[in-house]
């Protein structure tokens, strides 16, 4: 591998550690302690990977993380302390891709680092699927509507392929988790309804009356061909 990763963690010893662990795992890494570091860096240098804490002096991970999503769409894993309040939740809603909650397994870090890497180089296998007013270019991770460019991150673009692909039938969570994050048991139902809920604000889709993405209770998620 040569992918490198920016680490953004401002408490030392977590940032020695998470440095050892990615390197050991034939990452080259950088790491700062900072925000404003860390947005400097990114526009410097091109980066593979942002492994973001949320809380960090200057400029903290969601303003870091919300400036990154108005310039690129580098996959973003954000750490946090506390995995039961709003701060994933934040996270994710603001294009984060993935999430870890401190005290963290050294080999579920480098787990999801290498997933969120993996799905980067791993293009959509539908070439073009066109559904109501929606025109997707999987190959070319772009997306039109009626005839307007939307912009997508890479996991909510690979999240509408699936369903696109999958159209009028109801995805499970657990399918998406693993086609689209690809994890068999490390990821969190949270992702798939964060990542839902920015699809549906981008397309205008209201989840009350839903034009294309309909909840199914219970079961998943269906895109409707209209």
């Amino acid at each position: 591998m040569n992918e490198q990763v920016l680490v953004v963690e401002d408490d030392r010893s977590v940032r020695e550690t998470v440095t050892l662990l990615l390197e050991r795992a034939a990452l080259r890494v950088a790491a700062v302690d900072d925000g404003r570091q860390a947005l400097e860096r990114l526009r410097q240098h091109p980066f593979d990977l942002v492994l973001l804490d949320v809380m960090l002096p200057v400029v903290d991970g969601f303003r870091v993380c919300r400036e990154i999503r108005e310039e690129s769409q580098i996959p973003i894993v954000m750490l946090t302390a506390r995995a039961d309040t709003a701060d994933v939740v934040a996270g994710l809603e603001l294009g984060a891709d993935d999430y870890l909650t401190k005290p963290f397994q050294g080999p579920e870090l480098v787990a999801r680092v290498r997933a969120a890497l993996r799905r980067r180089d791993t293009d959509p296998l539908a070439p073009r699927i066109r559904i109501q007013d929606l025109d997707i270019d999987a190959s070319g991770f772009r997306l039109t509507q009626a005839g307007r460019p939307v912009e997508l991150t890479a996991t909510e673009f690979r999240l509408l392929v699936e369903l696109a692909t999958n159209a009028e039938r109801v995805v499970s969570r657990e399918v998406l988790l693993q086609r689209v994050w690809g994890y068999d048991y490390l990821g969190d139902s949270r992702l798939v309804d964060m990542a839902v809920k920015r699809l549906r604000d981008k397309l205008g889709d209201d989840p009350r009356h839903p034009r294309y993405i309909t909840t199914v209770r219970g079961a998943g998620y269906r895109l409707d061909a209209g």
